[in-house]
This record gives C-alpha cells, sequence and structure tokens, in this order.
C-alpha cells in the first residue's frame, strides 16, 4: 500500500498532533514536516517541497469520519 510509513506516522503521533486539531499536516516518511490551516496550503507546501514524489496530507481529527457509500444501479 503507497504512503504505509506516513500513516503509521500519523497515527503515532496522533495525540500530539491533537494540539492542532482541525488544521492539516503535512508528513514525509516518518517526519511531520508541518501543520497548515487549510488542505490547499499543505498540498502546495507538499508540492514545493517534495515535488511530484509521493507525501502524505491529513486533516487532524481524533476520530476519523466514517463514509458510507451505496452504490445505485441503473437498469435500462
Amino acid at each position: 500500500m503507497a504512503l504505509e510509513t506516513e500513516l503509521a506516522t500519523y497515527e503515532r503521533k496522533r495525540q500530539e498532533l491533537l494540539a492542532d486539531e482541525g488544521r492539516h499536516v503535512l508528513i514525509r516518511g516518518e517526519a511531520v514536516v508541518g501543520i497548515w490551516d487549510t488542505f490547499e496550503e499543505a498540498i502546495d507546501a507538499g508540492y514545493e517541497t517534495f515535488g511530484l514524489t509521493g507525501f502524505f496530507v491529513k486533516k487532524i481529527a481524533a476520530v476519523d469520519p466514517v463514509l458510507f457509500i451505496t452504490r445505485h444501479f441503473v437498469c435500462s
């Protein structure tokens, strides 16, 4: 799976990051690169710093939202 290390870093550091809950974290490998107010700011910083290589941006939250997606079939 892509970004396994970054996701594990986020989970490991989540409690520390909660001081900035609602903001967006940029992670590369095992390093928290920075925290920004908006997703767009964090993404821009990621592209500026790392170019088109992989990096991880996530909204900091105590609990991740659960998304329910249904599939609709269209019969003709």
